[in-house]
């Protein structure tokens, strides 16, 4: 036994293809959403110095927004990945 061995069980459960199907379209929009921040600050950088509120620059707030925008996706990834489960468990149940 190794000292790290705390002899606790540790099972690995596999991703549905709903959960998997389901990221792959939150890390799209999430890549449109950060591809739209890259080629705007390309080909536009001199709007993205335009201060259009608090005198913060229109840079920082859509960084602030990708931010949020990460958390909110995560949040709602694990919100539907709590309802596909939930589905899945009833339709194990009626089996």
């Amino acid at each position: 036994m190794s000292p790290l061995d705390h002899s606790v069980e540790r099972t690995v459960e596999s991703a549905s293809p709903r959960r998997i199907r389901l990221g792959l379209v939150l890390f799209a929009i999430y890549l449109a959403l950060y591809v739209g921040f890259v080629l705007w600050n390309a080909l536009a950088p001199d709007s993205m110095e335009s201060i259009p509120l608090a005198g913060v620059n229109v840079a920082i707030l859509y960084g602030l927004g990708l931010i949020l925008a990460a958390f909110a996706l995560a949040l709602l990834y694990e919100v539907l990945c709590r309802r596909i489960d939930h589905g899945d468990a009833q339709r194990e149940e009626t089996r």
